[in-house]
C-alpha cells in the first residue's frame, strides 16, 4: 500500500512559523500574505489530525504535537538541501565562476588565463574581484563568514590572509616575500646607498598587511634591515597594491610591497630593488573552495597550483 505524498509546502510553512512563532513574520519570509500561511497550517492540521498552534490575542505558541515534531521536520529540510547541494555538485555545466583580489587578479591571474582557456577550452571561465575591509586595523576581524559566503557564490575564491577559513577546502598557493622597490630614477638622483637612507625619501605605503592579519609591511622590512626607525605611516596609503605600485614607478616614492606582484616592473626596469633584502611575510594567497566533486574546480586548480611556482621572480637588482 502507497504512502500519500507529504504536504511538503505546508510542512515548509508550518517550519518557518513554528520557528518565528509569528504567521505574519512567517508570510514575510515566505514572500506570500498571511493569510496564505493560515491556509495552509489549516491544511496540514486537518490531514495530520492534530492541533499545531495555540491562538492567543497577538501570541502564538506551540501545542506539545508541534513541539514534539518540529526537530525532526527541521532535520528532514536540512538533509533535502544537502541532497539538493549534493545533485548540483554532480552538474558540470562547464561554467567555473573564480573570485580573487584585484591586485592579484590583474597582476597573476589575468597574464595565465589565456593558457589555461587554451588547455581547456570547455570551460568558460568568469573571473570577478572581491576586496573585504576589516572593521578595526589595529585588531583584524574574524572573517570567516565572509570567506564562506563567498565560496557560496564562487566555485572557487583566492585571498590574501593567514587564517578565517573554516570547514573550506585550503591550498597555499605560494609563499610571500616583501622588499623594498622604487624607480630607478630615485636610485641615479643618489643617497639611496645604505637602508637607513630610506628616511630621506617619502614611502608609499602597501596596505595589505596592516589590514590582513599582521604589521606593516614598512615595520617589517625595517626590522628585518636592522633600520632604527619605525613605520611612521607618513605618505600615501593603497588598499590596492596595484596603485601603490604604480605609483612607486611613477617615482612617487619608495614602497615595500610583495614581489610576485611587481615582476613585471622589476623585469622591464620601471622599478628595481636598491637592497638585497627580502622579507619572508606570513600571510599568503591561499585557494579556497567548498567539497566538491566539480571536474572544472579540480582543473583550474590543479593548473593554478603548477602555474604558481613557475611564475619566476627577477633577480633582485
Amino acid at each position: 500500500m502507497s504512502r500519500p505524498p507529504l504536504p511538503l509546502t505546508a510542512l515548509r510553512t508550518f517550519e518557518v512559523a513554528a520557528r518565528l512563532l509569528s504567521f505574519k513574520d512567517a508570510a514575510a519570509e515566505l514572500h506570500v500574505t498571511p493569510t496564505a500561511v493560515s491556509h495552509q497550517i489549516q491544511l496540514l492540521e486537518r490531514s495530520m489530525g492534530v492541533e499545531l498552534f495555540v491562538r492567543g490575542h497577538r501570541k502564538l505558541s506551540l501545542t506539545p504535537a508541534a513541539t514534539a515534531c518540529l526537530p525532526h521536520i527541521q532535520n528532514g529540510f536540512t538533509s533535502l538541501r544537502s541532497a539538493v547541494e549534493v545533485m548540483q555538485q554532480h552538474r558540470d555545466t562547464g561554467l567555473l565562476s573564480v573570485s580573487a583580489p584585484p591586485s592579484f587578479a590583474t597582476r597573476l591571474l589575468m597574464p595565465l588565463t589565456l593558457e589555461f582557456l587554451a588547455a581547456h577550452p570547455d570551460i568558460d571561465l568568469r573571473i570577478t574581484t572581491r576586496m573585504r575591509e576589516p572593521a578595526n586595523i589595529a585588531k583584524p576581524q574574524d572573517e570567516t563568514a565572509t570567506f564562506q559566503q563567498w565560496a557560496e557564490e564562487s566555485d572557487v575564491v583566492i585571498v590574501f590572509g593567514r587564517n578565517g577559513f573554516g570547514d573550506l577546502q585550503v591550498e597555499r598557493l605560494l609563499p610571500l616575500s616583501v622588499e623594498l622597490v622604487c624607480s630607478p630614477e630615485l636610485v641615479a638622483a643618489g643617497g639611496l646607498q645604505e637602508p637607513d637612507d630610506v628616511a630621506k625619501f617619502p614611502w608609499i605605503h602597501d596596505d595589505r598587511g596592516l589590514k590582513y592579519g599582521g604589521s606593516s609591511f614598512w615595520a617589517q622590512w625595517l626590522a628585518q634591515a636592522g633600520v632604527g626607525l619605525d613605520d611612521h605611516g607618513r605618505g600615501p596609503h593603497y588598499t590596492h597594491a596595484s596603485v601603490a605600485i604604480d605609483a612607486a614607478a611613477r617615482g612617487h616614492g619608495l614602497l615595500v610591497t610583495t614581489a610576485c606582484l611587481c615582476q613585471k616592473e622589476l623585469t622591464e626596469g620601471l622599478l628595481v630593488s636598491p637592497f638585497r633584502q627580502r622579507v619572508p611575510i606570513s600571510n599568503s594567497y591561499f585557494l579556497l573552495h567548498r567539497r566538491t566533486q566539480r571536474a572544472a574546480v579540480d582543473r583550474f586548480r590543479e593548473w593554478l597550483k603548477s602555474a604558481m611556482p613557475a611564475t619566476k621572480l627577477p633577480a633582485v637588482r
